[in-house]
């Protein structure tokens, strides 16, 4: 059984989605952002970045009793060498699909963050930080259409890269991006989004969604500096 420490956000998903595709046994502890959870001590020992999402395997393959993880990369990778699935293990193979999940862990994410943060959160509008973000989404959708314009998926057969990808790119409404403008992304993204385990992880999602993000909460998501942790 693997314990995943989840919320509803698109990092979540991509641990959600994964399992479900993985079909491994798993159990998930909510942490719920809006109120703080991730400050928990205990929760501190597993993820010490205090961010969703991270897992706890009581199974693990070397047999020396529980295993951790945290960072939504590490634990994609850490599943799909488990399992032996999502990862080509011959070395082309395997690092096609690892540079695309960096591209997104340190690129898509990021940046996509931001522009729900500036857009969507921030208490007043910056006109510069908004038009910034929204523009470097866009660069980063065209760099994926294009990659998608000659094959289905990002890095060969469906994979922890585009697992890792979709959640980022399903709320693309709120992140001023028009999928028409990008057709490979956009048949990408359906042909996804009808995937069994997609739409059981999306389900997981509505069963536990928390409260819209009041200003309470929004301080305890965006309000904290190195003083984080003494909660």
């Amino acid at each position: 059984m693997i314990d995943l420490y989840y919320w509803t956000t698109p990092n979540g998903h991509k641990i959600t989605i994964a399992l479900e595709e993985l079909g491994l046994a798993y159990r998930i502890r909510p942490v719920n952002i809006g109120k703080g959870e991730q400050f928990d001590p205990a929760f501190l020992r597993i993820s010490p970045n205090n961010r969703i999402p991270a897992i706890v395997d009581d199974a693990p393959a070397d047999g020396k009793g529980p295993l951790s993880i945290f960072e939504s990369g590490a634990i994609l990778t850490y599943l799909a060498e488990k399992t032996g699935r999502l990862l080509p293990s011959d070395a082309r193979g395997k690092f096609e699909v690892l540079q695309w999940l960096f591209w997104q862990v340190g690129g898509l994410g990021p940046m996509a963050g931001q522009n729900h943060h500036f857009a969507q959160y921030a208490p007043e509008p910056i006109p510069y930080a908004i038009d910034r973000y929204v523009k470097e989404t866009a660069r980063l959708y065209r760099v994926m259409d294009t990659r998608l314009a000659d094959r289905p998926y990002l890095a060969g057969d469906y994979s922890i890269a585009d697992i890792a990808s979709y959640p980022w790119v399903a709320p693309h409404e709120k992140q001023r991006m028009n999928l028409d403008d990008f057709p490979n992304l956009k048949r990408w993204f359906a042909t996804i989004a009808k995937r069994p385990s997609v739409e059981r992880a999306y389900a997981v999602a509505r069963e536990i969604q928390g409260r819209p993000l009041d200003p309470e909460a929004k301080e305890i998501l965006f309000g904290h500096g190195a003083d984080a942790q003494k909660r």
